[in-house]
């Protein structure tokens, strides 16, 4: 991901969010709600293309940002369905973290025992790929006297391995499926029923938010 951090900070429109909504253009190691992230997204030429987004749409109910939008309502609720059907993303990441509880082979502990255990952080990313394409939504929001783009990650049931640690999971897509992901005549439920869940998880290890 060196390369796109890279060419994302030379970005004007990066820069101009970063002073204005006060936010680091790090983007690596752990990213929270409202950081600045890496987004594909269609240019006016319906072209794949590179941009800065804030993580999390908002709404009057909450203060916290909305960073993740569940793929079975994307359709249907009033905040998400506008951008499932015309604004559709891409956030590539080396992998996505998950708190769960850790898994032993030859298990013996009984349900409680094992949701008494101390939750453990798990890397996770799509198997035999150096970069995780993770589906997500967009928007256009007014903060700071300026349009900021902002996004929401689309998430399902989890599938495969992540099952054992919890029970909801980002929709992965294949790298040959983002431009029909990202398209306005794509078909995104049928994109989505293709998405990935072969996935490797090792135990996460802790990386510094911001270089030394």
């Amino acid at each position: 991901m060196a390369e796109v951090l890279i060419k994302l900070r030379k970005m004007s429109l990066a820069q101009e969010m970063s002073i204005k909504l006060g936010k680091s253009l790090i983007m690596s190691g752990d990213l929270y709600p409202s950081d600045i992230a890496p987004v594909l997204a269609p240019n006016k030429y319906g072209n794949m293309a590179l941009f800065p987004m804030a993580w999390g749409f908002t709404h009057k109910a909450t203060t916290k940002p909305l960073v993740n939008c569940r793929v079975e309502t994307a359709d249907s609720k009033p905040l998400w369905k506008d951008s499932w059907y015309r604004r559709r993303c891409v956030i590539p990441a080396s992998w996505y973290y998950e708190w769960g509880y850790p898994v032993y082979e030859d298990d013996s502990r009984s349900m409680i025992e094992h949701r008494n255990t101390k939750k453990v952080k798990f890397a996770i990313q799509s198997e035999g790929s150096d970069i995780t394409y993770i589906a997500g939504l967009y928007r256009y929001e007014e903060h700071c006297d300026m349009q900021v783009p902002v996004f929401s990650v689309l998430t399902r049931e989890s599938a495969g391995i992540v099952r054992d640690i919890h029970n909801r999971m980002p929709v992965i897509l294949d790298k040959n499926s983002l431009q029909d992901w990202i398209r306005l005549d794509g078909d995104p439920s049928a994109i989505v029923e293709k998405a990935l869940y072969n996935m490797v998880i090792e135990t996460a290890v802790e990386y510094s938010r911001f270089p030394p």
